[in-house]
């Protein structure tokens, strides 16, 4: 285990300190080992963990891996690295307010610098938990992150874009009661467009991070600056760009009997 996560708390608090500088912190999301130690030699400031991006790993959809391998897979990536490192808490894996509490403390005690949480159900006849419910999952929370101590940072995700319902109005009202409720971070996954991304970040004072992940519009960091975006973080894309290499570079020696790997690469994604 890295040195510098050794002791609880102190990813934590080399987190905060990062989120509270000027400008967009770059959240790397890793999906091994040596891929979180590579980010980290680039120069990544803070290395987060990406659901979709583990569940790949195992062949599942995302949100499919038991719930026991999640934070194991974050803490793993949490000690291979000493720089910050949030974990993809996904929906905090129970359904109950109170419980909440457990998979932060779980975060806390694997030396995880924090975490985001989802409001989403599992049921895709109703993808989002109802308002009340979401408001106090978060609370549950955010009251464990802060008990712990340790400056854990609570991340809260409206998923609303992300699960098929554009409704900007109410993915403001949710990201403003979880701010209320003691969030660190405010997040809504792919928000579509410039004007929705400077609307949400005009409604709250936290920090909001905006995803760029495989599918999101090519918008660069500057133009995000610009709308008031304080952390962007990539998800899965770059789990998905190493994996779309290995496949066409497999799939060359299938389908050419060839083993021109880089050749396959640059077919596949472009020079």
């Amino acid at each position: 285990m890295a040195e510098a996560n050794a002791a609880p708390g102190a990813s934590a608090a080399r987190s905060r300190d990062l989120h509270q500088r000027t400008g967009p912190l770059i959240l790397a999301n890793a999906w091994s080992i040596g891929s979180a130690r590579k980010l980290e030699a680039m120069g990544f400031a803070a290395i987060g963990s990406s659901s979709a991006a583990l569940a790949a790993g195992y062949g599942l959809p995302a949100n499919q891996v038991e719930r026991e391998r999640v934070p194991c897979h974050a803490a793993a990536l949490a000690a291979a690295t000493p720089r910050p490192a949030p974990a993809d808490l996904e929906d905090g894996f129970n359904t109950r307010p109170g419980d909440r509490a457990e998979p932060i403390r779980l975060a806390v005690a694997a030396g995880l610098a924090g975490g985001s949480m989802d409001d989403v159900t599992g049921d895709e006849a109703r993808p989002i938990h109802d308002f009340g419910i979401a408001a106090a999952r978060v609370a549950a929370a955010a009251g464990a992150a802060k008990s712990s101590g340790t400056g854990f940072v609570l991340t809260a995700r409206a998923e609303n874009f992300a699960r098929g319902r554009p409704e900007l109005d109410d993915t403001v009202v949710r990201l403003r009661a979880s701010e209320a409720a003691g969030a660190n971070v405010l997040f809504a996954p792919n928000l579509p467009t410039p004007q929705a991304v400077r609307a949400v970040c005009a409604a709250v004072s936290r920090l909001v991070n905006v995803l760029m992940g495989p599918l999101c519009p090519d918008w660069t960091l500057e133009e995000l600056r610009a709308e008031g975006v304080r952390r962007v973080s990539r998800g899965h894309a770059l789990a998905k760009v190493a994996d779309d290499a290995w496949t066409a570079a497999a799939r060359g020696v299938l389908e050419e009997g060839r083993f021109r790997y880089r050749r396959a690469v640059v077919e596949r994604l472009g020079p």
